[in-house]
């Protein structure tokens, strides 16, 4: 009897450490910050399920070329669409009629669809044109479950902290596709091994 009161004492004392914790995947290496202008968001990417395009992402943040790159597409209830970084740079080349038709001097990569994981909210998957294989550099952040996803896009992680921050995101016109006028930017992108 006392060992079951005493298991059940360290799962609640687990809980509640961890519900003190800020919310950070528990692999550094695959962890990925963005700084939005209310604050950070945490993804915990998913080399498991994408790792050619785990892989490529982790290039381009360390490369910095995510940073100032504008939330071009924004669909309330939909998503929040980012990451062309030829011509998504609000600091530098921002292009408002081409943004969203870029990608990056990297490859395009084949796609790496999930049969397993669903397009729920927190969701993060990459963006593509047509053609499966056309995935580059752009990805988008789900705001709410879009089964129709499902298996047709690449799966990279999930929002684990500061979804109401992505929530915070500057929306589109809905009669234009989501496009956002004077858009917000990914401030600064970081891996979480990599520091500050």
């Amino acid at each position: 009897m006392q060992l079951k009161k005493l298991a059940s004492f360290l799962v609640v004392l687990a809980g509640l450490l961890a519900a003190s914790m800020p919310a950070v995947a528990a692999d550094k290496e695959n962890t990925m910050i963005i700084t939005l202008k209310d604050g950070d968001v945490t993804i915990a990417l998913r080399p498991d399920l994408a790792p050619k395009h785990v892989a490529q992402i982790k290039k381009l943040v360390r490369d910095g070329a995510y940073d100032n790159v504008a939330f071009h597409r924004v669909i309330d209830g939909f998503m929040a669409q980012t990451g062309d970084v030829k011509f998504g740079n609000m600091k530098k080349g921002f292009n408002p009629e081409a943004v969203g038709t870029g990608g990056s001097d990297l490859p395009d990569l084949p796609a790496e669809f999930s049969q397993s994981e669903q397009f729920t909210r927190g969701v993060v998957g990459m963006a593509r044109s047509q053609d499966p294989n056309s995935a580059n550099s752009q990805f988008f952040i789900m705001f709410a479950p879009a089964p129709n996803l499902d298996g047709q896009y690449t799966i990279v992680g999930k929002v684990v902290g500061g979804m109401d921050i992505v929530d915070k995101i500057k929306k589109g016109d809905e009669a234009d596709n989501g496009t956002v006028a004077s858009p917000d930017s990914m401030i600064k992108v970081r891996i979480a091994a990599d520091g500050k």
